[in-house]
């Protein structure tokens, strides 16, 4: 699949300030980048560094007034399509030590919190790919699918609870969940294909059988259509711009084209990290 993406990000800028952006497409091995630009009004240094999944973050420091980020890229996206039969859990002795900490919990994603539900809803469901399969599937029945129907404070337990959310609640929810379980999981942002508004799109990865694997529990989007931004615990390792002062947001334009669309799964394979 051959992509091109980007976005358009204006801002009123109150006093200086740090911003830091996770926008640019991931640097992964099932994404090629073969054009990219980006340029901010005014023009500013920018600093980059690769985090996780090939992440990169942005900093840079903005003046009094209009701020505006133009990021576009194109490349082409080759997911890995993984069998689902006999994609199994990975006991917490025998996980990584790197992968470890994605069984913790961390401030979106309260899994301690959820156990009791966790256990009484999914512990006697096949362990594996069908269990975090059946936990989507759970959210995706339970949870309406609401704009403005949470804020940046709403934790994996309010979702739970209030049973509404957008896509960042609903991928906070099934790592949530998964972690209640023992089963590793993290939150990953992209561009994806066909959603109303354009926005950005977050969903969640399961770690199964020694690979992470992808989910979406909205289920809004082709999740082979999903080009990476961003990797981490949750929303705070990955938030599209983290604002370090103040400055209000006066537009947010989000663009997804493709030139040739990807074979559709049979229903028996999964998306795994390269």
């Amino acid at each position: 699949m051959r992509f091109t993406v980007g976005c358009r990000l204006r801002y009123q800028v109150k006093a200086p300030i740090a911003f830091v952006f996770n926008v640019a497409v991931a640097d992964s091995a099932c994404q090629e980048i073969t054009e990219e630009k980006l340029q901010t009004d005014p023009d500013l240094a920018v600093e980059q560094v690769k985090l996780v999944a090939g992440s990169r973050h942005m900093r840079l420091h903005a003046p009094v007034g209009e701020f505006t980020l133009h990021y576009r890229a194109s490349g082409t996206r080759a997911p890995v399509q993984v069998s689902t039969a006999g994609l199994a859990e990975v006991s917490p002795a025998k996980l990584p030590l790197d992968i470890v900490h994605y069984v913790y919990p961390s401030r979106y994603c309260p899994s301690d919190r959820l156990l009791n539900f966790a256990a009484r809803e999914f512990a006697a469901v096949q362990p594996g790919y069908v269990r975090v399969q059946a936990i989507c599937d759970w959210i995706h029945a339970n949870v309406e699918y609401a704009f403005g129907a949470s804020d940046a404070h709403t934790a994996a337990n309010d979702t739970l609870l209030g049973r509404r959310g957008v896509c960042r609640d609903f991928a906070h929810l099934g790592i949530a969940l998964c972690r209640a379980l023992n089963i590793p999981a993290r939150f990953v942002t992209g561009y994806a294909q066909g959603l109303q508004p354009p926005d950005f799109h977050a969903c969640f990865e399961a770690y199964l059988g020694q690979r992470w694997f992808l989910f979406d529990p909205t289920k809004l989007i082709p999740l082979d259509s999903i080009v990476r931004i961003g990797t981490g615990r949750d929303a705070a390792d990955a938030s599209f711009a983290t604002i370090f002062g103040s400055a209000q947001m006066t537009e947010m334009n989000v663009f997804y084209h493709e030139t040739v669309q990807e074979t559709e799964s049979d229903g028996h394979t999964a998306l795994s990290t390269c």
